[in-house]
Order: C-alpha cells, then sequence, then structure tokens
C-alpha cells in the first residue's frame, strides 16, 4: 500500500464549498493535463489525498482509500449519468446535447448517425440522465482519464499541515524523494502539479489528521 497526494486547485475547493459538497469523497479523477494531474501510478489499496494552498497554507482535503480503478468515462456515466467531459473511450461516440455533433475518441466528431463507423457504439442522449451526486464527483477538468473511488473516504474539509512539518515531508519515487519546493517558506503550487508518493514517516503525519 502507497499514500499519494493529488492537487486540487483553490477555484475548485471554492466550488465545492458554494455547493455545500463535505464528503465523504467518493472519487479522485486524473486527466493528461497539469491542473489535474495523472493518477496512473496509484492502485487499488492505495491511499489517496486530495491537497490545496490556501491563503499560503497547506491543507489537506480528504482521505480515500482506493478501492477501485476504473476508465473514468465508465465511472461517470455509471454513477452520474452523463460524461462530464471524461475521456471518450476507443469504440464509443456520444450524443450531444444539441443533437448536431456524436462525439467520439481523440475528439473525433461526427455530424450524422450516418458518418459513425460500424462497430461503434452510440450513447443517445436517452442513456444520459443525470444522476444525484456531489459536486466533487464532476470532473473539474478536462479529458479526464482514469477514476479511483472508494466506499470508505473521509468527510471533506480543510486539515492545515503546521509550517514547521512541511520541510521534514518528503515525495516522489523510492530512493529518490525529496521535500516539496519552497520559496521564502512557501509552498510552490508547482510543486503539485503531478501526482506524488510519500514515504512512510510522512503519511504518518497525513494519517495523523484524521
Amino acid at each position: 500500500m502507497e499514500h499519494y497526494i493529488v492537487y486540487w486547485p483553490q477555484d475548485v475547493v471554492d466550488d465545492i464549498v458554494k455547493a455545500g459538497d463535505e464528503g465523504p469523497i467518493k472519487v479522485v479523477y486524473g486527466s493528461v493535463h497539469s491542473r489535474m494531474p495523472s493518477i496512473s501510478s496509484i492502485k487499488e489499496g492505495d491511499v489517496v489525498y486530495p491537497v490545496t494552498l490556501m491563503k499560503k497554507k497547506f491543507y489537506v482535503m480528504a482521505r480515500l482509500p482506493v478501492e477501485h480503478k476504473e476508465i473514468a468515462f465508465d465511472y461517470t456515466m455509471r454513477e452520474l449519468g452523463q460524461q462530464y467531459s471524461a475521456l471518450i473511450p476507443d469504440g464509443i461516440a456520444v450524443e450531444n446535447r444539441s443533437r448536431s455533433i456524436y462525439w467520439a475518441s481523440k475528439a473525433q466528431g461526427y455530424k450524422s448517425l450516418e458518418e459513425i463507423p460500424a462497430g461503434v457504439r452510440l450513447i443517445p442522449l436517452e442513456e444520459q440522465k443525470n444522476k444525484p451526486h456531489q459536486k466533487h464527483q464532476e470532473p473539474f477538468n478536462c479529458c479526464s482519464k482514469y477514476a479511483v473511488w472508494g466506499t470508505g473516504g473521509s468527510s471533506i474539509c480543510p486539515r492545515l499541515i503546521p509550517d514547521e512539518l512541511i520541510p521534514t515531508m518528503l515525495f516522489g519515487p523510492k530512493g529518490k524523494e525529496r521535500p516539496l519546493t519552497m520559496r521564502n517558506g512557501l509552498i510552490l503550487s508547482s510543486s503539485l502539479t503531478s501526482t506524488r508518493r510519500m514515504t512512510e514517516e510522512t503519511a504518518k503525519i497525513f494519517e495523523g489528521l484524521f
């Protein structure tokens, strides 16, 4: 079992708070963009902690033990009822709500049913029924690729990491762990734009918040 951090930008946290979403956390997504870093390294049985920076302070927002990992599209369609900008897998086309285009993998668009190649499964509007869900279950970035989820997630709220502990925390591949990049005693947000594994000692700091 490994422990990882993933970054939630401030505007994402603001949206979750505004929606009154206090959890429990159910899912974390990864995309192909730095705003929502890849989570390809996270496996079933690992633990993931969304983190954020607020007023230059470092907060842990939630704790999610990973029970399942799957394609984000499969999760959003099953749990939310709609795509929510998750990457469309090969062999599938999704009818757009304007009914003027059918989106498929690799951002391929078809203007009519006749253009859709044989063998491609169409998901019509009739199958895209929005289901009740929490705000954090909506991917906050386009091109979400994977979703890790579980039923034992914590509540969602800011949990402060004391400033004096931050330099002691180490992240990265085994044998190459390093502290987060800092300047003038403050964490640089750029150091959080990738999913990071933490050492066992650092994991104890995070676990102590829950």
